[in-house]
């Protein structure tokens, strides 16, 4: 095949997103956060709405999003992303708003801010990255942190006696009827990645329309926090963390 064939639109397999740009992404090896930029920057390029995209992203490893994804971006103090969305979407009703979270981030500082921001409705959506552990700040526990789980704050693992069970935070919010989608998917494999990227769609269309607060949980890897390579995390979440948080739509109350 010559190089011109090559080059022929219907020969491309995938091209890098204009949204997304070329800074050099300082993410660990093998961590989700890359892949989850990538699909931000392909759905609204694809819903056609980067001028209307206005995305939040608090403290730790989230709120480097600002670097790669070209759109509006607002840095929020840590833990109050979902508090200051709600002011944004109110102000601009015609925008798409969401943000972009950890699990030390959502499920334990901004935990309030979470539910509340659900509970009351809040046409936004909420892209938020379960790995079980506060990767920047030091490899904290979080509160989703397995039992058994060894942290920095944990080094003979997480005990349910003294350190509480893990925050499925995900079914929390399905109870409260301010939310109208709920999902928990991940990026591991190429179907995995599909099926994400419809669901973070469906939760932007949701804010744009005006139906409710969703919530895009994604259950990654932290390859450092944890202490292994690339390959080694993929296999550990897929035997240990999906068993705890299994992968699939929690609640969608959107006709289809």
């Amino acid at each position: 095949m010559t190089a011109e064939e090559i080059i022929k639109p219907e020969n491309k397999v995938y091209a890098k997103p204009d949204l997304l740009n070329d800074n050099h992404m300082h993410y660990c090896p093998g961590c989700s956060h890359g892949v989850v930029h990538r699909l931000i920057a392909e759905i609204v390029e694809e819903m056609g709405i980067a001028d209307k995209t206005i995305g939040i992203a608090p403290v730790g490893c989230a709120v480097f999003a600002y670097k790669y994804v070209d759109i509006d971006w607002i840095e929020a103090a840590h833990g109050r992303a979902p508090a200051i969305a709600t002011a944004v979407k109110r102000l601009n009703p015609s925008r798409m708003v969401f943000t972009y979270q950890g699990d030390g981030d959502l499920a334990a500082i901004g935990t309030c801010e979470t539910i509340h921001a659900a509970n009351r409705g809040e046409n936004i959506a909420i892209i938020f990255i379960n790995n079980g552990i506060y990767g920047m700040t030091g490899g904290q526990m979080a509160p989703t942190t397995l039992e058994g789980m060894k942290t920095s704050t944990t080094p003979y693992g997480r005990r349910i006696d003294l350190n509480g069970y893990p925050l499925k935070i995900s079914d929390l919010l399905v109870q409260l009827d301010g939310t109208c989608y709920v999902t928990r998917q991940a990026v591991h494999t190429p179907a995995a990645v599909r099926k994400t990227k419809a669901a973070i769609k469906q939760a932007f269309l949701n804010s744009m329309e005006g139906r409710g607060t969703s919530l895009v949980e994604i259950v990654s890897t932290c390859n450092s926090g944890w202490k292994m390579s690339p390959v080694e995390s993929n296999k550990w979440m897929e035997e240990n963390m999906f068993a705890k948080y299994p992968l699939g739509d929690l609640k969608n109350t959107v006709k289809k």
